[in-house]
Parts: structure tokens; C-alpha cells; sequence
């Protein structure tokens, strides 16, 4: 039912027998180690909560295999979702996993919709708080990756808000990279207003890695964990989210028949 993988081969696939679409799940991939066992023990709990589905992980930028090699390694004509584990929409949707995909005509391939922004993961960002200690006087600001894609930047502005209600507090978002206000100018603006404040970090991160480093470098007093803790089981609610986005792109390839 799983593909295993060591992180560098596609390893040994075991297809189930069911006729539902194989579950590839993508991931932005990285040279943290941390981060990637904590995206690994994601990707087993949601292949273990979807019996009879066939599971594979693949990886954007560094680390193999890729989307390609991945729907390759399937037998011919299996259907297949594609569920990217990326909190915003950007490049590696509109350019990597179009490429990738353009030129499929051995079998059904459909991309589900993009994890966030979702209450499930401001679930997780407001648990991440508490385990920092949040305070009630406590300034708030939500460190996002950044991209130059306007929608990317949108969706983690709507993130903001959606985790500003849930605070009842507000929320100032700022970007690591690509984008503006950059996190360091958004922290140094916020301490030059509220000098005496106490600057509590929400990491808008899936899992530690460069970008939870330079977002932990930014200045803040206190920094949360990422969405994904190295040594933890995934939060419930982002395993749930991730099968639930792969249960509607199914339905979808379903339709269509």
C-alpha cells in the first residue's frame, strides 16, 4: 500500500488493489534533516489513515524522487491525485507541477487544492502558540516563506487574518523572502511601536529547515514550532486535512468518468 523511500530512490512500491487513485504527496524538499523525518512521519500517518489507497511521496527542488519518476514507478493507466504539501499557491504549483504534469497522456492526473489557508492549520498555529507560552499582551506576528507570486502572498495574508480571529488579536504577517514587509522590517516596526511589548513569532512553516532558521534569526522575543515537530506524530487535524484533500481531488477524477 506505501511506497518507501530512503530520501535518494523510489524504493519498493506495493500497489493495493483497489481502483481508488494513487496518492502522491509532494512536498518542498530540503537539506534539514529534522525536516524531512518530519515530513516523512506526515506522509506515513496519511497513508495510514486511507486503507486500501496506494501511497507515494515525491519532492520539489533538491531531494528525489520527483513527481515525474514517482507517477512513472505506478502501473500503466492508474489514476492518480496529486496533493502538495505547500501552505500558499506560487511557483512550485503554477510552474513545477504544471511542467511536470503538462505532458501526461499514460494516465488521470488531478492536483488537489493547496493545505492552506485552512482553519485546520490555524488550529495548529494557535496550539504552537500556546506551547510558546503566548500571553495576552503578547504582540503577534506570522512568519511566512514569502514568494514574488501575488497569490502566494495573498494566501498568507488571508492566513494572517484567519489566525488574527481566531487570537481575537491582531495579527501582522511579514515574509522571509521575496516579499513585503520582509519579517525583519515587520518585527523592527512593531518593537519601535510597542517598545515594551513582548514579540511572539507564529511560524507559518511546515517543518524546520533554512526558512525556520532565518525566521528564528528575525529578532522576535519568542519563536513557535513549526506546523510539523521532529519526534512528535503530525497534529490529527493536518493529517485529516491532508486525506480530506485528497478524498475531494478524488471525487473530482471520479466525475469525470
Amino acid at each position: 500500500m506505501t511506497l518507501a523511500t530512503d530520501g535518494g530512490s523510489t524504493g519498493a512500491l506495493h500497489e493495493a488493489s483497489s481502483d481508488a487513485p494513487a496518492l502522491v504527496v509532494v512536498a518542498h524538499s530540503g537539506n534539514d534533516a529534522e525536516g524531512r523525518e518530519a515530513v516523512a512521519q506526515l506522509v506515513a500517518s496519511v497513508i495510514a489513515n486511507l486503507p486500501g489507497v496506494t501511497g507515494l511521496a515525491a519532492f520539489v527542488d533538491v531531494q528525489q524522487p520527483d513527481v515525474s519518476d514517482v507517477l512513472d514507478a505506478l502501473r500503466p493507466g492508474r489514476a492518480a491525485v496529486v496533493v502538495p504539501l505547500l501552505l500558499s499557491t506560487g511557483h512550485h504549483v503554477h510552474s513545477d507541477l504544471v511542467r511536470e504534469l503538462a505532458h501526461r497522456r499514460d494516465r488521470r492526473v488531478r492536483v488537489a487544492d493547496l493545505l492552506g489557508p485552512d482553519d485546520a492549520i490555524i488550529d495548529v498555529l494557535t496550539q504552537r502558540l500556546a506551547q510558546a507560552g503566548l500571553r495576552d499582551d503578547d504582540l503577534v506576528v506570522l512568519a511566512a516563506a514569502g514568494s514574488s507570486d501575488h497569490r502566494a502572498v495573498r494566501d498568507c495574508l488571508d492566513a494572517g487574518r484567519m489566525l488574527a480571529s481566531r487570537l481575537e488579536r491582531p495579527v501582522t504577517a511579514g515574509f522571509i523572502t521575496a516579499a513585503v514587509p520582509h519579517l525583519s522590517s515587520a518585527i523592527e516596526t512593531m518593537h519601535r511601536l510597542h517598545p515594551s511589548a513582548r514579540m511572539l513569532l507564529s511560524s507559518y512553516l511546515l517543518a524546520p529547515g533554512l526558512f525556520a532558521d532565518l525566521a528564528t534569526a528575525a529578532g522576535a522575543d519568542v519563536v513557535s514550532g513549526t506546523l510539523l515537530v521532529p519526534g512528535t506524530p503530525a497534529p490529527e487535524g493536518l493529517v485529516d486535512l491532508v486525506a480530506r484533500r485528497y478524498l475531494d481531488a478524488a471525487q473530482g477524477l471520479a466525475a469525470e468518468t
